[in-house]
């Protein structure tokens, strides 16, 4: 599995919860990503990403599915910053 999740209190509660996805996941040439992935909520994925590939963005990992919370994808922008 690529990625796991992570979560820091309890079921319900508000928290940082996240996850943790292999190094190299998405970034090209088996690089490892050195920063933080900032993570978004957006109404739809699927519009979401295409506007983000319109707008001469990448696709770094397609759609996959978070059970119990919903859709992640994440895209490199034409900087190379991965956003989730």
């Amino acid at each position: 599995m690529p990625y796991w999740l992570v979560e820091t209190g309890a079921e319900g509660d508000p928290g940082i919860n996240g996850g943790l996805v292999r190094a190299g996941i998405g970034t090209g040439g088996g690089q490892a990503v050195n920063a933080f992935v900032c993570t978004v909520e957006v109404p739809s994925v699927d519009d979401f990403f295409a506007r983000a590939l319109d707008l001469g963005g990448s696709a770094a990992v397609p759609k996959m599915p978070i059970p119990g919370v919903g859709w992640l994808a994440y895209i490199k922008d034409p900087d190379g910053n991965i956003v989730a």
